[in-house]
């Protein structure tokens, strides 16, 4: 049986890259979705070439219609889409006292409304196939809190309670949806926030994990096909840390 195709948003690189990757090579066929299309368009060709189904398409989270134009794209180069993933994110290093409305509306909106609009845009075709799986990438920030990321924390949090309605709203419908908390994992993102400033901050928390080790890119993907793959039917409304033990609740 054919796998389902899959939409993965921030898929052109870090963890997003990672969890296309491994869908591809479980049989999904995959649309990498990213803002950085030239980025993602040059991934799904190294798929193609590796034998996989996949299309880039550009996808800005915090347009609507970007949003409504990616999924059409999607599902007009792979059918109907039965797999999403949420894992478009971005954050800033800065203390909340620091921060401004300007900046709490676009970690609001990428971390999480965006989320929103992936969701309204996929979820009515899997209700009417009777059949889905939505994976939302959150972090450990929004289980446990994490200095200097207030309102990053806040937004990731928020995708945890939306998770669980979803979930509880259309379990009859046979789609399922979780939560994937990564702990400090190596992307392009940390590493940017290394230059800028926080390298104590990251150091330490390198150091607080008991496995002593910051997570692959990889290793999140695998938590993530998990709950899209047919086995994960009876699973839903949970979340579930990828941490090396940083977080054990």
């Amino acid at each position: 049986m054919a796998e389902s195709a899959a939409f993965v948003s921030g898929a052109g690189r870090g963890i997003g890259l990672a969890i296309a990757r491994e869908l591809a090579a479980r049989g999904h066929p995959v649309a990498l979705a990213d803002l950085r299309a030239a980025t993602a368009q040059r991934e799904a060709a190294r798929l193609c070439r590796e034998g996989h189904q996949a299309v880039a398409v550009p996808l800005d989270v915090q347009d609507p219609r970007a949003v409504r134009q990616a999924v059409r794209a999607a599902k007009r180069e792979l059918g109907p889409i039965g797999v999403l993933v949420s894992n478009a994110g971005w954050d800033r290093l800065i203390p909340f006292l620091k921060t401004n409305e300007r900046l709490w509306v676009k970690l609001i909106d990428l971390n999480f409304t965006g989320a929103l609009r992936l969701t309204k845009e996929l979820l009515p075709g899997m209700v009417e196939r009777r059949h889905g799986r939505i994976v939302f990438v959150s972090s450990d920030a929004a289980r446990v809190g994490s200095s200097l990321e207030s309102v990053y924390a806040g937004a990731k949090a928020a995708l945890i309670g939306f998770a669980k309605t979803i979930a509880r709203e259309h379990a009859k419908d046979g789609i399922t949806a979780n939560v994937v908390c990564p702990g400090p994992t190596r992307t392009p993102l940390l590493a940017g926030m290394r230059r800028e400033g926080g390298e104590r901050l990251i150091a330490a928390l390198e150091r607080a994990v008991p496995v002593g080790r910051l997570a692959e890119p990889e290793e999140v993907a695998y938590a993530v096909a998990f709950f899209a793959s047919a086995r994960a039917g009876y699973i839903t409304g949970q979340t579930l840390s990828v941490s090396g033990g940083l977080t054990m609740a």
